[in-house]
């Protein structure tokens, strides 16, 4: 998935978050250690559920599938403008919690072209029966 500006810009509007290392390319460019605009880290945390769909199975009918929350979130390498990200999930823990079962996951954002991923996290997702 590649991160333009007009993504960006859209998140920064929506958390109302416009520091210029997100929001103006040019002043990014000229005072940041960025070389430009870079997407926000929760725009990236966020991005996992979009990129979840292409790889989890999608849930039975009547069941749904809750944030359940993180227990490690780690933002390791800025995600500049016009880069384009993946991200990897594996399965490291499932278990009966309540009606449900809740899967912790490990994920990784990695950014294409780049030694170290832009996020590691372990991300609990609760499904419910």
């Amino acid at each position: 998935m590649r991160i333009d500006q007009d993504l960006i810009d859209r998140f920064a509007d929506v958390v109302d978050d416009h520091q210029f290392i997100h929001v103006d390319p040019v002043r990014a460019a000229r005072e940041s250690a960025f070389g430009g605009t870079i997407a926000h880290g929760f725009l990236v945390l966020s991005l996992l559920t979009k990129l979840s769909r292409q790889v989890f199975v999608e849930p039975a009918a009547g069941a749904a599938e809750i944030n359940y929350g993180f227990d490690k979130v780690r933002f390791l390498a800025p995600v500049r403008s016009g880069a384009r990200i993946r991200a990897c999930f594996n399965l490291v823990a499932s278990q009966k919690k309540g009606g449900g079962t809740l899967a912790t996951y490990a994920a990784t954002m990695e950014i294409e072209g780049q030694p170290k991923p832009a996020l590691a996290a372990d991300w609990l997702v609760l499904t419910t029966n």
